[in-house]
This record gives C-alpha cells, structure tokens and sequence, in this order.
C-alpha cells in the first residue's frame, strides 16, 4: 500500500509546503496520467452522518451509466464502506495484479471500487489512523484501472476530515463537490460547515441535495411533507449554492438499497427515482453548469476603478512560476475593461513568502486577480478574504499572454499544479 500523504510529502497541515518546492516524483506522475483521463470529478459528502449519501452517490453513478456514460464510483468510506451491499456485489473481489488494481464491474458503463471488497470478512473492523487511510485513498485513484470515464462519483463518510480532505486534495481543485443533507435543523447546523470546507479548500460547489425530504406515499405514490422539508433549500440560499433538488422519504429506497438494486433502475418511474434523475440532469450538461456558476470568473466580474482591473500573476523570469510562493516577481498586468485589452504591465518584488503575507500584499496593490499556476487551498482562501480572486492551473507561457487569453475567454487551465 502506498504510503504517500495525498500530495507532497512536504505539505503542513496549513496547506503550505516546508520543502524547498515540488518536485513530480513518478507516483505523482501517475496519479496525474490517471486523472487525466477521468472527465468530472464529483465527489458526494456530508457533515452529518445518516442523511443518506451513499444511496444517494449510488444513485447518481447508476443513473448516469444508464443514461450511456462511462462511470466509476469509488467508496473511501473505510470504517463503513457500504457501496458493495447497495450495488449487490458483497463477496466480490477485485483482481490486484503489478501496481494495478481491477475495478468490479456492475454494468457494462459502471465499474466499483471499495475496501469493502478487500476485507476477509464483513465483520472485520478497520481500525486504522489517518496516514493510512489517506494512503488507501490515493492507491484508490492512482493504482484503480479507471480507464477513461466521463464521471468519476466518490462517496466520502460524513464530516471534514481526513477522508474527505485526503480525497479532494488528491482529486485535483476541478473535483465539484455535492453535499447532502436532510431538512432538520440538527443536519442543516453540520452541514453549513461542509459547505465552508469545499470552499475553504478552493473546489467548485455543484450544490445541495435535500435527502429524506417529506414522504412518498406507497399507496398513492404522492409525496406528503409529515415532516420538516426545505431546509436544504434554505440552506442552498443562505449560503449562495446551487439547489439541485429534493428526495422524499420512501420505503422502496431503503428495501432496494438492502437487496442491492438501485431504485433508479428498479423503479425509474416512482416520484423518487423520479427526483434523484432530476438531480444527475446538470450533471449531465457539466460545461453548461461550470459556465452558469461562473467557475472561472470573467472580466467583467471584477470589480474595476476608473475602468480599470489590475491582475497579477507570479513569474521566474517573464513566464508563470508554478507555484506563486516561489517567485521572483509578480506581473501586475492593468486591463482597460472597457476596451479588454492591457494598459500597462510591471514588475513587482513581493515581500516573503509567509503565511497571509503576499495576499495582504496583493490587496494592498489593488489586485483583482491573481492568475497562477499552482496555489494551495489555504493560500486561496487567503486571497479570497482579501477580495482577490484566484485562477490556478494556468499554463507556464508570458503574463500578456495569459492575460490576453483570458480576456478573450480561451483562457485553459489545468490541475494546481502545487496542490498542498
């Protein structure tokens, strides 16, 4: 098993890096060749354990493999994997050849992933801290034959932490998280701080599910609201997330989900499996959805003074330094918004590298925007307090260059290629 920590062997608990940089070791390299040829990460999650997330993420991953997608569903649940039991594949056990591990394939468009295919037996306990887990994490994407997929879903355990950080780090900054909760308050309180987490982290928020919300008659087959409802809802407004939709209480999800057989295709045409296919529908127009949420900001979304926008981006030389921390200047390029072209660019020595250093900096230089290639979660979520917003993944090529492409929105990014 490897024991790599997620990222850098380097990487504090803040996000920065106590080494001298990042150096792609082969293990890294993998894990990006892996990833690349994954689509759309989306990785399921909750503050709050109960509110029925794995249905949920094994919904979504058998809906989109009916609808002709080709989808992996990784279960990182170690304490409590319960994805073989809900897709009927208890007993399975994956071929583990030279570094490569055989996903268990459902369907012709589906293949799985989970410890709980690896334990001797379901009563075993894993009892297990948190480097070894965040270690079973990364061997899960890296050594798994994906293949190329148009979706990875992974199902995390409830709360903040090493799972769920483990597993966005490895994932990559363009992994979209979707949060479930129930509508009680008890749920909504835990799962207000999931929703700081992703951000904290500086991955996109595809929205919030509202599970087990009212109650679907099985005689009448209408949805009554005997209990509290909306406040998933609620909570999507509150905090300026997409609400993807609501799934009402049903018996059938719970004697589907024990027997093994996903209700979206058991029994497509009930008001729940009805629901859970209304929610996997953005999911289907990703680029769509990565536009309307403004993933990538505009220039027009920057607030400007006297017409102007100011954008900096960290270089070694005149070409972007992959990790802003480790550059010699920054390019503080001024844009004509009106015009969208560049008025002036400079170069700037920034102060050292210390934690909130260079992104008071920044807003003291009337900064709008900071384009790098590499930058860790905290760093960004730095920079975002300060009113700036931050691009990474950017392409290591001149500062006009970069600037001019993103003012014409052809501006490609890829993975934070500092990602701590």
């Amino acid at each position: 098993m490897s024991d790599a920590c997620g990222s850098c062997s380097s990487a504090t608990p803040g996000g920065g890096c106590s080494s001298g940089g990042c150096d792609k070791g082969p293990e890294n390299l993998k894990l990006e060749k892996t990833l690349s040829r994954i689509k759309h990460k989306i990785v399921v999650m909750s503050g709050k354990g109960g509110v029925g997330k794995s249905t949920v993420a094994t919904n979504i991953a058998v809906a989109l493999s009916l609808a002709g997608k080709r989808v992996g569903l990784l279960d990182v649940d170690v304490h409590g994997p319960s994805i073989p039991r809900l897709l009927s594949l208890e007993g399975q056990q994956p071929h583990i050849g030279d570094q490569v591990i055989e996903p268990i394939s459902w369907s012709r468009n589906l293949w799985v992933m989970s410890l709980g295919f690896m334990l001797p037996s379901k009563n075993d306990a894993v009892i297990w801290r948190g480097p070894v887990k965040i270690g079973l994490i990364k061997q899960f994407v890296e050594d798994v034959a994906w293949g190329d997929l148009d979706y990875l879903i992974v199902d995390c355990p409830p709360g903040t932490g090493d799972e769920p950080l483990s597993t966005l780090q490895t994932l990559g900054q363009d992994a979209h998280a979707v949060i479930v909760t129930t509508p009680q308050g008890v749920a909504v309180d835990d799962v207000r701080r999931s929703v700081s987490f992703v951000r904290q982290l500086g991955n996109p928020l595809l929205g919030i599910v509202e599970n087990m919300s009212g109650f679907a008659c099985p005689e009448c087959g209408t949805v009554h609201n005997i209990f509290s409802t909306g406040g998933g809802e609620a909570l999507a407004a509150e905090m300026g997330a997409k609400f993807l939709g609501r799934i009402p209480m049903d018996p059938e999800v719970a004697r589907s989900g024990d027997d093994g057989f996903p209700l979206v295709k058991v029994d497509h045409d009930s008001a729940t499996a009805q629901a859970m296919n209304a929610i996997i529908k953005p999911m289907l127009g990703m680029a769509d959805l990565l536009q309307e949420n403004n993933m990538m900001p505009k220039i027009d979304d920057l607030p400007s003074e006297n017409g102007k926008v100011r954008i900096a981006i960290p270089v070694v030389g005149m070409t972007l330094c992959n990790h802003f921390g480790h550059c010699e200047k920054f390019a503080i390029v001024d844009v004509d918004t009106e015009l969208k072209s560049i008025i002036a660019t400079t170069l700037e020595t920034p102060p050292p590298h210390e934690p909130g250093v260079i992104p008071a900096w920044c807003a003291d230089q009337k900064v709008n925007l900071v384009i790098a290639g590499g930058m860790g979660a905290r760093a960004q979520a730095m920079f975002t307090d300060r009113g700036v917003k931050v691009i990474t993944g950017a392409p290591a090529v001149a500062p006009e260059e970069i600037v001019n492409k993103f003012l014409a929105g052809s501006l490609v990014t890829g993975q934070n290629t500092c990602d701590h």
